[in-house]
């Protein structure tokens, strides 16, 4: 094996090392296979291709084929030929990994399980990767450069985390790159010879110098260094320092590990659990409230136009006083005390605290908990919730309808009216809330004008198989079909309150769910929940619950917000009133009747038909053609330079003999300006050497145009007189032009050229043919000087300004001054 494939082979493996971060994404190793897999495949295509003394162009090629294999192979779709050459159809499958790798991100938390959609995106990057540090490492030699892809792989979990990104796979990465550089460089020196020890002997084994050593310790140094200096320094981590010894947690990332819980995506997290297959318990909590509302976990309150997002929340340690919502009840409201103990199991991975609403006093919470009185959360930026134990104090606010209407709307300049009513213009939307919102009053009864709207006589159902999603689009698309789960209810009621003028958020927790021994509710993934809260002057966040009571398990309705659906069984006071027979609000993959509830999502708002679709062009086929340009531009490049040529020749010009000073005859040319001759002469002759470099003729720069005519005359040219003829003339007119005071052109040189092109093109083989029209050597070796030449400049004036700034070195100064 020689070192040039050896550095392939480097390369191959220090991209696998680079992945290393991607262990603390994924639940198992199958991802590491499967990339193992790939990165072999394209490793051994860029063997191959060197072995055959491929160019750079070529190694690339033969290593996207490889890529293509590998990833046929691994992933197969059931259509390929001979089980891993792929077919049309095996794009298209690889098409809808992507696009269900989309939907995937935002379903699934860290740690993610074995999805075919997401491995097979990880080892698309790990293989892309792996084909960029081959071009950098082996093909451009620039090995140094082959950080950046490798980066681009560590910057996954980095974005992913809340917190700190375990030290140990980036240790494992920096020590695949540091192997890289010191193959190459090791390389680089065997190519001088047999390293002498400066003891009389040479040696070709490994030996340490002082300089390598240097290099090593500098290596270890500043990968400690790299390690180390987040854990030492204040607020280069999000709490990895803290973490230690600060309760349980895995590293499992987002949406745990604490972290801004901002950055944590509440919708995505509750459509992944809500479409499990299984029912995983995720927190008991026990009460002495008869009838509780829904116990909280964060809350979604800034709107985009992509959507719903939850914003940064902000507030004091736990462990202080909180605000007592029982010092301002105002009438109407009445506001009693309870106490409740909540036991978050491991599964539950946030920096989230599910609590009441308005919790006054907690227990067995250190001051790393934090609690915002505006969203009424409890969070964390250096812990997690799982596996916490705790008790709380809260004040359980129930509202009269009459308190409610008489409530002020506040000051349009107040922060809760500027943040909780913006919203994008969607002229749906706008359309549907003054048709809602019509001659009503107050702002408790425009609320109620839009929340009775969700109603099954307005023609809303429940389903779990739509798009999750709260921009403009999908809460338009959502009222147009009408049909939904709790995000969708609880987004678009949101949206219509702010449209009427009144301050609304979403509020995502859990509903109440089944009873175990000694009166603890246990909840679990099938109870998340959204539901929307409003906001009233003088009174504060009101629950309404949009979503069909019969579809969600535990629902609670109240006298402010009954079900529209069976206002009958609604009492006066506040409780429970979850229909008989409901079902699971999770259930639809086990539920039978869910396809019969699904419903076509091509609805337009306000059309009953399917909406129209523009005919959609497969994915692939815009990257072929992408591909066939760029492959094409080499061609176009020499078609423009000779048609240039073309175009500067010259008027036609006459050489007439005269008698010379001494009686000799004596050539000059008449009726042209020379230099335009001189300049269609050099134009023809350039053309000349570069149809030679196409069609594979040796091309001697040393050589006179004269001498090169005779050469290629006598061997490339011998079976055709004319080519022949053509060459000598080529040859000549180059000579005059390059020596002599009249040039000799004209418009034959061209005639003479394309009968040269010619003649190489039928001596030729069909590969040549085919690379000097669609890959024109010249071409390509133009580009490559060109690129060598720009490089060489860069680092020139990289060393002249190099060389500038040590001038002004404080050490050079100082060492120019005199000793004392």
């Amino acid at each position: 094996m020689t070192p040039h494939r050896n550095i392939g082979f480097v390369a191959a493996a220090a991209t696998l090392l680079a992945s290393a971060p991607l262990s603390a994404i994924f639940e198992r190793w199958t991802w590491l296979i499967q990339a193992a897999i790939v990165v072999a495949v394209v490793a051994g295509a860029a063997a191959l291709s060197r072995l055959g003394r491929a160019p750079l162009w070529g190694q690339l090629l033969a290593m996207l084929a490889g890529l293509t294999l590998g990833l046929t192979w691994v992933f197969p779709g059931g259509t390929e030929a001979l089980a891993f050459v792929p077919t049309p159809a095996t794009f298209g499958h690889f098409g809808d990994l992507l696009q269900a790798s989309l939907q995937d991100m935002r379903t699934y938390g860290v740690k993610v399980p074995d999805v075919d959609s997401l491995l097979f995106l990880a080892v698309l990057g790990i293989g892309a990767v792996a084909v960029v540090v081959d071009v950098l490492a082996v093909g451009l030699r620039r090995p140094a450069l082959a950080g950046l892809p490798m980066l681009a792989i560590y910057s996954v979990p980095v974005a992913v985390y809340l917190d700190s990104v375990p030290a140990t796979p980036f240790v494992v990465g920096a020590c695949g790159y540091l192997w890289l550089l010191v193959t190459d460089n090791v390389d680089r020196v065997r190519r001088f010879g047999r390293r002498f020890t400066g003891e009389g002997r040479d040696v070709d084994v490994w030996e340490a110098s002082p300089l390598a050593a240097a290099g090593r310790r500098l290596a270890v140094v500043g990968v400690a260094v790299a390690v180390a200096l987040p854990l030492a320094v204040p607020g280069m981590t999000g709490g990895l320092m803290n973490n230690v010894g600060a309760g349980p947690g895995d590293g499992t990332g987002r949406p745990g590990q604490g972290g801004g819980p901002g950055r944590i995506d509440l919708f995505a997290a509750l459509s992944g659990q809500l479409n499990q297959s299984e029912e995983v318990e995720l927190v008991k909590v026990s009460t002495n409230e008869p009838s509780p509302f829904y116990l909280r976990l964060g809350v979604v309150d800034e709107l985009r136009p992509s959507g719903f997002q939850a914003r940064v929340p902000s507030g004091g340690p736990v462990t202080r006083a909180l605000p007592d919502p029982g010092d301002r009840a105002p009438r109407g409201v009445e506001q009693r005390r309870y106490r409740a103990t909540v036991e978050v199991t491991k599964s539950l991975n946030m920096p989230l605290m599910p609590v009441y609403a308005e919790p006054v006093d907690t227990d067995d919470l250190s001051g790393n908990w934090l609690y915002d009185p505006n969203q009424q959360i409890v969070f964390s930026n250096r812990e997690n919730a799982r596996g916490k134990r705790y008790s709380f104090e809260y004040v359980r606010s129930t509202f009269s309808p009459s308190a409610l209407r008489a409530a002020p709307t506040p000051p349009a300049e107040s922060a809760v009216m500027r943040q909780q009513t913006s919203r994008p213009s969607v002229a749906a939307v706008e359309d549907l809330v003054r048709k809602l919102v019509s001659g009503r009053q107050n702002d408790y009864d425009k609320v109620r004008a839009i929340y009775e709207y969700f109603s099954v006589e307005n023609g809303f159902s429940y389903s779990l198989s739509t798009r999750n999603g709260s921009s403009g689009e999908d809460i338009t698309d959502f009222l147009a079909t009408k049909v939904g789960y709790c995000q969708q209810y609880a987004a678009a009621m949101a949206w219509l309150v702010r449209a009427a003028g009144v301050p609304a958020r979403v509020a995502v927790g859990f509903t109440n769910g089944g009873r175990a021994d000694g009166g603890t509710y246990v909840l679990t993934n099938r109870n998340l929940h959204a539901w929307t809260e409003v906001y009233f002057g003088g009174i504060g966040w009101v629950p309404f619950d949009a979503t069909p009571a019969a579809a969600v398990t535990g629902s609670v309705r109240s006298s402010w917000a009954p079900d529209t659906d069976a206002p009958e069984e609604i009492s006066p006071s506040a409780g429970t009133t979850a229909a008989p027979g409901a079902t699971d609000p999770s259930a639809g993959p086990q539920q039978p009747e869910r396809e019969e509830r699904d419903v076509d999502q091509g609805l337009a708002l306000g059309d009953g038909g399917r909406a129209q679709q523009n005919p959609v062009w497969p994915w692939w086929l815009a990257g072929a053609l992408a591909l066939l340009a760029l492959l094409a531009v080499p061609a176009l490049r020499r078609s423009t330079l000779r048609r240039r040529r073309v175009r500067t020749a010259a008027p036609t010009a006459t050489a007439v003999t005269v008698p010379g000073q001494r009686g000799g005859p004596r050539e000059i040319v008449v009726g042209a300006d020379a230099d335009a001759v001189r300049a269609d002469a050099h134009a023809a002759w350039d053309e000349l050497l570069d149809t030679l470099v196409d069609f594979h003729v040796r091309v001697d720069r040393t050589e006179t145009p004269r001498a090169t005519a005779e050469r290629l005359s006598r061997e490339a040219l011998a079976e055709d007189a004319g080519a022949a003829t053509g060459v000598r003339l080529l040859g000549r007119a180059e000579e005059r032009a390059r020596y002599a005071r009249d040039p000799l052109g004209g418009a034959e040189l061209h005639p003479a050229l394309r009968s040269v092109r010619g003649a190489l093109a039928a001596r030729a083989d069909r590969r040549t043919r085919l690379l000097a029209a669609l890959l024109p050597p010249s071409v390509l070796a133009r580009w490559r000087t060109a690129a060598a030449e720009r490089s060489a400049r860069l680092v020139t004036t990289t060393g002249r300004a190099r060389q500038r700034m040590l001038r002004w070195s404080p050490r050079r100064l100082l060492a120019g001054r005199p000793a004392r």
